[in-house]
């Protein structure tokens, strides 16, 4: 529809637009507006250093590293009796799975295996106690029996007699036998020395426990700690680590050998030479034949004491005797049969037994040398050949 020109006069009325919305700032509890209206900006300035930067920070963290650190080694060394005794209980267990092996390979299971060889560990000790026990017991009542024939001796000397009479040392003696403290003093002590034996019968079988639970589970042990290593390096591990179970058991077995080897011959010498309780103090030289480098000597010393208070004809003998069994030892039987076993330089074995035993006494001394071993092992396989590559 078109339409005409507008009459004259006339002024044209405009359409009305509609009317837009006008969109203000919405008023909210966390937006504060200013007395015009207007929303309030927030100004915090220029953002500063990352707090990993600070050096208060840097600060905290070292120190609280340095306070685990701490705390670690205090648990370490406040648990050092149960980390010894799980040691010695994986060491032993170690060194007793080759029979346990030689057993299940002549046909037996492995639980049976293990029972046969468990019980013969424990018919040791007892052999070893029945051995012990009797004859301690009898010097021990002995010297009781004899204490007053030793104070009458001993007032009967003249020098005896006369630092008594300068110095009252009689009177002294009979006011602390007779002191009300005594009996206190004497039941602390029996008291003390019954905590002594308790804890090391509690220690003792918590030991054959230990390495019993390990003797039965040593297998699946080393395949869960394999699977922490990664999976192209776990057959060399696996391979390195089987020659060194074999090695610390081959160490046990022999040192093992060379100790039944000792405390047999010490018996048929102390038989034949006619010294008392024979059967006991080669089961004593046995025993301290298995520390190495000290061991032998601590029973020779003590056997030929023994030997003395007999007579000292018998205890030069034992001295003679002992000297001479150490020799061939050292020079013969050890290194044939320990060839074999554990690949170690001499020297490297003192020095290793020498810091095993400062550091963990006669258990270090005991586990030092196999270690020596394993670590040979390591640098040798792995150590030597990264640097020729290099």
């Amino acid at each position: 529809m078109t339409t005409g020109p507008a009459p004259a006069g006339h002024t044209p009325t405009p359409p009305h637009p509609e009317p837009v919305p006008q969109k203000g700032p919405e008023k909210t509890a966390e937006t504060p507006v200013q007395a015009s209206g207007a929303p309030e900006e927030r100004s915090y300035g220029i953002p500063g250093k990352a707090l990993a930067k600070s050096p208060f920070l840097f600060g905290l963290t070292a120190g609280l590293g340095v306070l685990v650190a701490i705390g670690l080694a205090q648990a370490v060394v406040n648990t050092r009796s149960v980390i010894v005794l799980v040691l010695v209980a994986m060491f032993l267990a170690v060194g007793l799975n080759p029979a346990v092996e030689w057993l299940v390979r002549r046909g037996l299971g492995r639980r049976p295996a293990i029972s046969i060889v468990f019980l013969g560990v424990i018919a040791f000790f007892a052999l070893f106690g029945l051995a012990i026990v009797p004859p301690v017991a009898e010097q021990v009542s002995d010297f009781v029996a004899a204490v007053p024939g030793y104070i009458n001796e001993l007032l009967a000397n003249p020098t005896i007699r006369r630092l008594d009479a300068d110095y009252g040392l009689l009177a002294q003696l009979k006011a602390y036998v007779t002191s009300p403290d005594l009996p206190r003093l004497v039941a602390g002590g029996i008291v003390g020395a019954g905590a002594v034996v308790f804890g090391a019968f509690f220690s003792g079988v918590t030991l054959l426990v230990l390495t019993l639970y390990f003797l039965g589970s040593l297998g699946s042990i080393k395949d869960y700690l394999l699977r922490l290593v990664p999976a192209t390096r776990r057959d060399r591990t696996r391979a390195m680590s089987d020659e060194i179970l074999v090695g610390i058991g081959g160490y046990v077995a022999g040192n093992v050998v060379i100790s039944v080897i000792a405390g047999v011959l010490s018996y048929a010498f102390l038989g034949v030479a006619g010294v008392r309780y024979a059967l006991a103090l080669a089961l004593v030289v046995a025993v301290t034949d298995l520390i190495p480098l000290v061991g032998a000597t601590i029973g020779a010393v003590f056997v030929s004491g023994v030997a003395l208070l007999q007579s000292l004809p018998l205890g030069v003998a034992c001295a003679v005797f002992f000297l001479i069994y150490q020799q061939i030892e050292n020079y013969v039987i050890y290194p044939r049969v320990m060839k074999r076993s554990v690949d170690v330089a001499p020297a490297v074995t003192v020095i290793a037994a020498l810091f095993g035993g400062t550091l963990l006494g006669i258990v270090g001394a005991l586990i030092a040398i196999p270690v020596a071993a394993a670590i040979a092992l390591v640098i040798r396989e792995v150590v030597l050949p990264r640097q020729s590559r290099v």
